[in-house]
């Protein structure tokens, strides 16, 4: 139980998202070049990429386009209808690269923040589809190459979650200094829009907005509104010169994977959760996470983790719903990943995993109490 809930902490902890991802260094299909080409030039040419620096297996990477384009593609579809199926193709398996630069400090540090790389291979899960929603569950599993080129056990662990609802009536936003809130859309921001709601390992909230899709005979693309996400670990973990990232986040389709990308400015937060009028950002950043469809690699063991916790991690979102639906506004005691304050619910995960069968009355008994316990010393709970 220890050593596997300490790869769960390693590999939920990273930030992404659009979150976040495990430190694992490309694998590609051939010999690794190296891989960054996109960073600080002349003076900060040693400035060596932080992140992952262990091997992944080496991956099949889908060629041809998939049948989830080609459907996306077909004539005569409703806009609607296209739109449910862009979000549709961003389930699969796929092997995920992460990179994000600094591109400009204003005022910041003196020199320049070093560029961030990770790599992970994942499966993402159509959790629900119903008419105006649609949840996607991303659960990784990797296997890593050691000094002799063996390929490790597979390590999984729950990612993140995405829901997307059409005409939103209300959207969770986050507020700054560990505060989220609910607000009420009218009917003028609603029209027409999709509502991307993305959430932490733990279910819990992460960062929400509005957005329109486009749709090409090359691409399908979904554009954010300005939005207020908390520091991934990326982040935190090796600054805390400002408290907020602030910036749009577009979601790319194409014929063999899918695409995030982010453009976010680095705010600081007064006491008053507002950004400081004597200097309201240090910095931006730009952020890509590449999804690359492959094939023929083994998902098994992420399949059994998706398919015997799902009722259970159900029953964590159900409560943080059911809190804001009380509340209204949730401020915790600190960010749940750096904190761990997740682990309980990791702990009681894998203790599902490994039981077989339905769950029995009482076995959903002690999930609820270890949830509520969770919230309450997250300081979600009133």
């Amino acid at each position: 139980m220890g050593s596997r809930l300490s790869v769960w902490l390693a590999a939920a902890s990273l930030a992404a998202i659009a979150a976040p991802a495990a430190s694992v260094s490309p694998a590609p299909e051939s010999a690794a070049p190296p891989r960054y080409t996109f960073a600080w030039p002349i003076d900060a040419q040693h400035l060596k990429p932080r992140g992952g620096s262990t091997r992944g297996a080496p991956v099949t990477l889908q060629r041809e386009p998939t049948a989830a384009w080609r459907a996306l593609q077909e004539r005569g579809l409703s806009a609607l209808e296209r739109d449910r199926r862009a979000i549709l193709a961003m389930a699969g398996t796929f092997r995920v690269t992460f990179d994000f630069l600094e591109i400009a400090a204003y005022g910041g540090p003196a020199k320049a923040i070093a560029p961030y790389q990770s790599w992970a291979t994942e499966k993402v899960y159509v959790d629900q589809d119903r008419p105006g929603f649609i949840s996607l569950v991303h659960i990784l599993e990797i296997r890593m190459l050691d000094k002799e080129g063996a390929v490790s056990e597979p390590m999984v662990t729950k990612h993140w979650r995405q829901d997307w609802t059409y005409e939103p009536a209300q959207i969770v936003e986050y507020k700054g200094r560990d505060r989220w809130q609910r607000r009420e859309l009218g009917d003028a921001e609603r029209r027409g829009v999709w509502l991307q709601a993305v959430y932490q390992v733990d279910e819990s909230p992460r960062y929400a907005s509005i957005g329109r899709w486009q749709h090409t005979a090359s691409f399908s693309s979904w554009l954010s509104g300005d939005t207020w996400r908390p520091l991934p670990r990326r982040e935190w973990s090796v600054r805390d010169d400002y408290h907020v990232l602030v910036g749009t986040n577009r979601h790319t389709i194409d014929p063999t994977g899918w695409l995030q990308e982010e453009n976010n400015l680095k705010g600081v937060l007064d006491e008053a959760r507002q950004l400081d009028a004597s200097r309201p950002y240090v910095g931006r950043e730009y952020g890509v996470a590449r999804y690359e469809r492959i094939r023929d690699f083994d998902f098994a063991a992420a399949d059994r983790y998706y398919t015997r916790t799902r009722g259970f991690w159900d029953r964590v979102r159900d409560a943080w719903s059911q809190t804001f639906a009380q509340q209204g506004t949730v401020t915790l005691r600190g960010p749940v990943d750096k904190l761990g304050l997740f682990m309980p619910l990791f702990a009681r995960a894998s203790e599902i995993e490994a039981q077989s069968g339905e769950a029995k009355p009482a076995d959903t008994h002690d999930s609820d109490k270890v949830i509520r316990a969770v919230l309450a010393d997250m300081g979600a709970l009133r």
